[in-house]
């Protein structure tokens, strides 16, 4: 299909867009005038150059107040195009309060929060900060108010302009790693449609190549032009008769096509300031490996660490596929059991060398997007309780950041959820609320001091990381009392993409998964303990994006991320554009590898396999042998 002949659809994706927008858009309440006094604890956050007036102040304290809101961000009715578009895409003002496990949206000017929020989050900035500041502060507010907070649009506010150098700060804290893939693919997309527009415009003006009538040549245009009025009334369609008023919307739908190409230009060009912590993690890391890698594993083992089988095979031999941190792994399969285990299995020293800088520091904004995308995925498994129980007090182990608490609290908003964990982000996730409460380290270390607190007990995907999953379920037998629940996730070895797609398929996951237990093994397992499974979900526990992680990790695999500190510091702007590169030629595969996911999850889900399984047990009394 030629370019030229896509031109209608592209128009009517954009109308299409723009109506979407529009839906949104509509959805943002104007701030109401209050004549009272601003509450005792609201304090106001503000951009550099923007004041906020005394009755603005009051307008949304009242607004504040009135709502229960922990934080609201002031978007100005004339905020530039740019961004209003941009806002009202990323942010659906409906479900945004409630969502919450979004992440923060702003208009970048001006932030009332409340001081219990501003200090639980560490603010210590109220004034003068820039736009890429405020969008980092969103974020955070976000996390410690996740159902507390709101937007609103404030006439009075005047606004600022964005520079390159915030947009592309704020284009960073939102692509950590994949910043050049973005702005390269954006780049590339608007300079071909302007190319194709161009060179239509060229045929008309010349009266098409055997010169036409200037009819006919107005109707060879008129694919150009439906695109260009398509974009140009954008802006209109999307904020005319909403609380949105861009100050800029007349020249910003004038210049829609070579304006953004401009914008995108400025911003890719932009530099950034390198990150100060990146060559002492790069030493200490060269450090670390200049003693070799084999130092990490054990000795490797002749039986099985389930069932004491001699009978081992090899299942599969990997690198780290997702941050290519030096190493080869593998993987054993017991022909006596079926129970998968790395081997030799990484020691203590390994461990801590494979999981720093993963959850938290350079690794952390991209688990954290990873994580926020899972929302619908963690209150499935809340769901499943439905039916069984009404849990009073929910032990998460392995909560980490405590994301799958705060998830489901929209399915069981009356239940005490605490959380367990090696990392100190358990702590995090106390102070954001997210949790009610946290401790810190080994299950089975707690285990006792935590017997008859809690009715149910769960462990998503965190069987797999133990040394022994079976100390683990011997602790939850400690803890739950008679009639309590185990809800435990973890990845399926039994499904047919581990076995086709080997070392490419990611719930493998090396090195940090060294076991994979089959849900039999994990059924009579719990039995032994005096467990009865009341429910194992196989097909509804599937996560569709097994094709799409293996066309991602194969690219990614090309040319490894340069900017890792345990990847060296030379030709980094190389390879970086080579990864670049690699990522834009790969993009088509990634999208159709998507979509043939999602349009396989309806058939999985009504199956008896998937990648994932789920089984719930119900502690039966001592003697209950059922």
């Amino acid at each position: 299909m030629r370019l030229r002949s896509t031109l209608p659809l592209v128009a009517l994706g954009l109308v299409a867009d723009a109506l979407w927008r529009r839906r949104r858009a509509a959805r943002l309440t104007p701030l109401p005038p209050s004549g009272e006094p601003v509450r005792d604890g609201h304090r106001f956050v503000t951009a550099a150059g923007v004041a906020l007036d005394e009755a603005t102040r009051r307008a949304a304290s009242a607004y504040a107040a009135e709502r229960s809101l922990r934080v609201l961000d002031l978007v100005p009715a004339g905020l530039d195009g740019a961004r209003a578009l941009e806002l009202v895409r990323r942010v659906d003002p409906e479900t945004y309060r409630g969502a919450r496990l979004a992440p923060g949206g702003t208009g970048g000017h001006a932030t009332l929060v409340a001081s219990e929020v501003a200090e639980r989050a560490g603010v210590t900035r109220f004034s003068g900060l820039s736009a890429a500041e405020m969008e980092e502060l969103a974020v955070r507010l976000k996390r410690y108010a996740p159902v507390g907070t709101d937007l609103v649009v404030a006439p009075a506010v005047a606004p600022v302009p964005c520079t390159p150098a915030d947009r592309r700060a704020i284009l960073r804290g939102r692509w950590p790693s994949d910043l050049p893939v973005y702005l390269s693919g954006n780049l590339i997309g608007l300079g071909v449609l302007t190319a194709v527009l161009a060179r239509e415009a060229a045929r008309c003006l010349r009266g098409g190549p055997a010169g036409g009538p200037a009819g006919g040549r107005v109707r060879e245009a008129l694919p150009a032009l439906a695109v260009l009025a398509a974009a140009s009334a954008q802006p209109y369609l999307v904020t005319a008769g909403t609380a949105l008023r861009p100050h800029d919307r007349h020249r910003f739908a004038l210049t829609r096509g070579m304006g953004a190409l401009h914008r995108w230009i400025r911003v890719a060009l932009e530099r950034e300031a390198p990150d100060p912590e990146l060559p002492r993690l790069r030493e200490r890391y060269a450090a670390e490996l200049e003693a070799g890698v084999e130092r990490f594993h054990e000795p490797r083992r002749d039986d099985c660490p389930w069932c004491g089988g001699t009978a081992l095979r090899h299942r599969l031999t990997s690198g780290d596929h997702q941050h290519h941190r030096p190493g080869v792994f593998t993987l054993d399969a017991c022909d006596s059991c079926g129970h998968v285990f790395q081997n030799p299995r990484l020691n203590l020293e390994g461990l801590d060398f494979h999981y720093r800088d993963f959850y938290d520091g350079p690794g952390g904004p991209e688990v954290e997007r990873g994580f926020r995308l899972a929302a619908p995925h963690y209150r499935d498994r809340a769901r499943m309780l439905r039916g069984h129980a009404v849990p009073k007090a929910w032990l998460d182990v392995g909560g980490g950041h405590g994301h799958f608490c705060n998830a489901a609290r929209d399915v069981w908003p009356r239940t005490r959820f605490d959380a367990l964990d090696m990392s100190v982000s358990i702590t995090e996730a106390e102070a954001r609320g997210w949790i009610d409460g946290g401790h810190l380290g080994h299950f089975p270390d707690h285990a006792d001091k935590l017997a008859g607190a809690y009715d149910v007990v769960s462990m998503h995907h965190y069987l797999e990381h133990t040394l022994d999953p079976r100390a683990e379920l011997d602790a939850a037998a400690r803890v739950l009392p008679p009639g309590g629940h185990l809800l435990i996730e973890v990845p399926d070895p039994e499904w047919i993409v581990g076995r086709l797609a080997g070392r490419w398929w990611h719930a493998w996951f090396q090195p940090q998964h060294l076991h994979f237990v089959p849900v039999g093994n994990l059924v009579a397992a719990l039995a032994e303990r005096g467990f009865h499974t009341v429910e194992v979900q196989r097909g509804a526990a599937h996560q569709p994006v097994d094709l799409l992680m293996i066309v991602m990790m194969l690219a990614h695999r090309a040319i490894p991320d340069p900017a890792k500190p345990w990847r060296s510091g030379r030709w980094t702007r190389t390879r970086g554009a080579a990864r670049t590169a690699v990522y834009l030629a790969a993009g088509p595969l990634m999208f159709a590898a998507a979509a043939l996911d999602q349009s396989l999850y309806p058939l999985i889900r009504r199956t008896g396999r998937s990648n994932t399984y789920r089984v719930l047990a119900r502690r039966l009394p001592d003697k209950d042998t059922r």
